[in-house]
């Protein structure tokens, strides 16, 4: 190790050939493609992990969003119900005002009219 500015930095080295033995430089080249298999292999399968993640909150995500709607469409059925509702109770006041507005018209019509005319009766003959 350097060390170098309050840090410390690796120097990599050779490995060391033992003296007097064969190298197999095939076991080499297969441990080391093994081990890059490896390390690939847990990337995969991090990979696909993470996606399966994201792939049951996006489904999570799509029965919220849906479920809410359907919410909100009941919600609104429902506001539309009730404005129905007020609408024609507000119609209904509507033509009682007029009624009581025409029939107390007619009572004053007919007091004055009994007032100029004396002669004159309103009962209905059975």
């Amino acid at each position: 190790f350097v060390y170098i500015s309050h840090t410390f930095f690796y120097r990599p080295t050779a490995p060391k050939i033992p003296d007097g033995e064969k190298v197999d430089f095939d076991d080499i080249q297969k441990k080391r493609q093994n081990k890059d298999l490896m390390e690939l292999q847990s990337l995969i399968d991090a990979h696909f992990e993470c996606r399966k993640q994201e792939e049951e909150e996006l489904i999570a995500l799509k029965e919220r969003i849906e479920k809410r709607r359907a919410e909100r469409a009941e919600q609104q059925r429902i506001r539309a119900e009730k404005d129905k509702e007020r609408q024609a109770r507000r119609e209904v006041c509507l033509l009682k005002r007029q009624r009581y507005e025409v029939s107390t018209e007619m009572l004053h019509i007919s007091a004055v009219l009994v007032l100029k005319c004396p002669g004159l009766s309103f009962e209905s003959e059975v």
